[in-house]
């Protein structure tokens, strides 16, 4: 629900996300680890591959050992430094937009569904809200701060965040929320509970948040407003 700052870029990545191809080459079993410094080694090597697996596809391991190679010599290199940033923010960013596009897919066919259904209203700006408990306390303003208990799921059911689970309610200013939660808490009474489903637009749009809220994710919160903080 809160806002996020933008992903830092480090020129290490484009070197050590090629480890992702590592699992494709035979293990060398007949490797022995004699010093702490053999162990060091090796160990970084497993901590490159598992850090950077799940996120980049088909990369050359002997180009990986190539750059590497030249980098630490101090010699030339194929590329500079900032050639590699500028490729590897490109790629970073046509996988977003590839990931946001599928979801993007997946969120207007669920919102169209969703719209259909009983006691579902849907707003001018797209949000989709569904009152489960009507309370009968004032409602905030954009200028408030407020408390609320939420759960948040994904649309394939799941949770990515929840106060619920922490034991302890949120507090926050209107201002300082997604588009979504800042017009449909507005709507809501001090009391009230209410599901929302937020289209991508109006949540975190092509740079998602996080390890799983992915580009162009639709989102569904489970939110009580317990009050309106003085």
């Amino acid at each position: 629900m809160f806002k996020r700052h933008n992903i830092r870029k480090q020129f290490l990545v484009i070197a050590v996300a090629a480890a992702a191809n590592i699992a494709t080459l035979p293990a060398f079993a007949e490797t022995e680890l004699k010093t702490d410094d053999d162990k060091v080694s090796y160990g970084l090597g497993m901590m490159i591959s598992d850090r950077v697996l799940s996120n980049y596809g088909e990369i050359d391991y002997d180009l990986l050992l190539e750059g590497i190679k030249a980098q630490n010599s101090g010699g030339p290199t194929l590329i500079t430094i900032e050639e590699a940033q500028t490729v590897l923010q490109a790629q970073q960013e046509r996988e977003a937009a590839e990931k946001a596009a599928e979801a993007g897919k997946a969120g207007e066919a669920y919102l169209a569904a969703n719209a259909a259904k009983e006691g579902v209203t849907v707003t001018d700006t797209g949000l989709q809200y569904e009152i489960l408990t009507q309370g009968d306390g004032p409602k905030p303003t954009l200028e408030d701060t407020v408390s609320v208990h939420y759960v948040g799921t994904l649309l394939d059911g799941r949770e990515f965040d929840s106060s619920v689970a922490r034991g302890e309610p949120a507090s926050f200013p209107l201002k300082g929320v997604i588009p979504g939660w800042t017009e449909a808490l507005q709507l809501m009474n001090v009391g009230s509970k209410h599901l929302l489903t937020i289209p991508s637009d109006l949540a975190y749009g092509e740079r998602g948040a996080g390890e799983l809220i992915g580009p162009g994710a639709t989102l569904i919160f489970e939110v009580e407003l317990l009050e309106i903080k003085q």
